[in-house]
């Protein structure tokens, strides 16, 4: 997994890429032309402390580190932590928000056949 750094890669897919919801996340997504996939977490200071946008960040990394197999190439995605995930955070377990994010990437067609 290669990882998006500059706020213009974050920008470009925010204003030109397609979004879906999730309970507790929000996942931009653009074509990217290349080999494989890139990826960018997003937790903003509204969901939290910093322990709080961290454990949320690392639980969108082990999900794409679980699934990333399953998931189309040639993607970059933006997984942004929405509230509802911060207000929650201490009792948030990996498989809920992991069926969360499921039900967003098969709404968008994002899961290989």
């Amino acid at each position: 997994m290669e990882n998006l750094k500059k706020n213009a890669e974050f920008q470009k897919i925010y204003n030109f890429g397609k979004k879906s919801y999730g309970h507790y996340s929000l996942v931009f997504f653009m074509k990217n032309n290349l080999d494989h996939n890139r990826c960018g977490f997003v937790a903003s200071k509204k969901i939290g402390n910093a322990v709080c946008r961290n454990r949320i960040k690392r639980l969108f990394r082990e999900y794409y580190r679980e699934m990333e197999e399953k998931i189309q190439v040639g993607y970059d995605f933006i997984f942004v932590g929405k509230r509802s995930a911060g207000e929650k955070f201490k009792e948030l377990k990996f498989q809920e928000m992991k069926k969360d994010i499921d039900k967003v990437f098969k709404r968008s067609n994002l899961f290989k056949d």
